[in-house]
């Protein structure tokens, strides 16, 4: 099959309900195998996608039943953007990243452990407050 041209693009909205994030994974990793992105780099893009994901459902969204999670990808000059969008004003600050020492050896929840995951694994990752009191969570992961 052919490479898709640059500049491509997809949008996914989900149902702010866990196992959604889901659909999200596997679209991601469609669209980066349409690109020749290997399989380590797929898994890391929906890593990514389903932590930015669930974090919006539980903490951006608070959980409402109403709300939903807007999710782009954008594939352009070799690399996937791909932004998380919430309804919601739940997410105050961004956490620091969690002692991995004391989550492995059971003295700390793994609160905060998914936006690690996130920085650790995508090429760039910010985080933003839109006008109207969404989080965005927008991150690029590399060919």
């Amino acid at each position: 099959m052919p490479r898709p041209l640059n500049n491509q693009s997809i949008e996914i909205i989900l149902p702010n309900q866990l196992g959604f994030e889901r659909i999200a994974m596997a679209c991601s990793a469609t669209f980066a195998k349409m690109f020749g992105f290997s399989p380590e780099r797929i898994e890391d893009l929906k890593t990514i996608v389903a932590e930015a994901a669930i974090n919006a459902m539980q903490h951006g969204n608070k959980e409402r039943p109403d709300a939903r999670v807007t999710v782009s990808m954008n594939f352009k000059d070799d690399t996937i953007h791909v932004a998380v969008k919430d309804e919601g004003e739940g997410i105050k600050e961004i956490l620091p990243d969690p002692d991995i020492d004391r989550i492995v050896n059971n003295l700390d929840p793994p609160i905060g452990f998914g936006t690690f995951l996130i920085r650790e694994l995508a090429d760039n990752v910010e985080f933003e407050k839109t006008a109207d009191g969404a989080n965005v969570v927008k991150m690029a992961i590399k060919l």
